[in-house]
């Protein structure tokens, strides 16, 4: 696939101008969007530009990270904390995930959306208020691993590292992580799943796919 170079902050104007046109594949009020990569790729930081360039054009978002909805400890480490398979297929709570994000943005639903449920630094519930979403907001979910769950995403950016820009950038007390995204690639291909692919290896360099990519629903 061609990739452009542009600005982050290019990237974010011509994301949400994009997302102004796009409408909900299953007929409800609120668009669903994957910010999909590595943590170390800063997936949530696009979000975070996406975010902003929507509310300067008069549209609401909400910005949920995944890391918010790990499971407990008891749960996500019974294997140790270095399980590969634990963390590629356990760490995150996907039942909560379609339970307090996706349900209420399905049509029909309130629009009242749990920001997170989990605090992994204390292991313990965050008791976070709802956010109201209101008709015509964007969700825009970041984590990993987000493209092979079947999420009823109306769009998929996938914010690409190349393995060795990963290693680079990811903290060593980390790098056990790595082959479950070596895995990701392989059994899920984000490459062409989704339906934006923004390159970061260099971090102040980012390169895209341009406007003409792919659209409809991916998950």
């Amino acid at each position: 696939m061609r990739l452009e170079a542009i600005t982050w902050e290019r990237l974010g104007d011509l994301l949400a101008e994009r997302l102004l046109d796009l409408k909900p594949a299953d007929g409800s009020p609120w668009l669903r969007i994957a910010l999909d990569g590595a943590p170390a790729a800063g997936p949530g930081d696009l979000a975070d530009r996406i975010s902003e360039a929507l509310r300067v054009r008069g549209r609401s978002s909400l910005v949920v990270g995944t890391e918010g909805f790990l499971r407990p400890a008891s749960v996500r480490l019974e294997y140790g904390h270095q399980d590969v398979e634990a963390y590629y297929s356990g760490w995150y709570d996907t039942g909560a995930l379609w339970r307090e994000v996706f349900g209420p943005l399905e049509a029909g639903g309130d629009g009242r959306v749990l920001p997170d449920l989990w605090d992994p630094a204390a292991d313990r519930a965050t008791r976070s208020p709802y956010a109201e979403l209101p008709p015509g907001g964007v969700l825009l979910l970041h984590g990993p691993f987000l493209l092979r769950h079947w999420f009823p995403f109306d769009l998929s950016v996938h914010v690409l590292l190349s393995p060795g820009a990963l290693r680079r950038r990811t903290p060593g007390t980390e790098h056990w992580t790595l082959p479950a995204f070596e895995r990701y690639e392989q059994e899920t291909d984000p490459v062409a799943t989704a339906d934006v692919l923004v390159r970061a290896d260099d971090p102040r360099h980012p390169a895209w796919s341009g406007r003409s990519g792919r659209s409809g629903r991916s998950g």
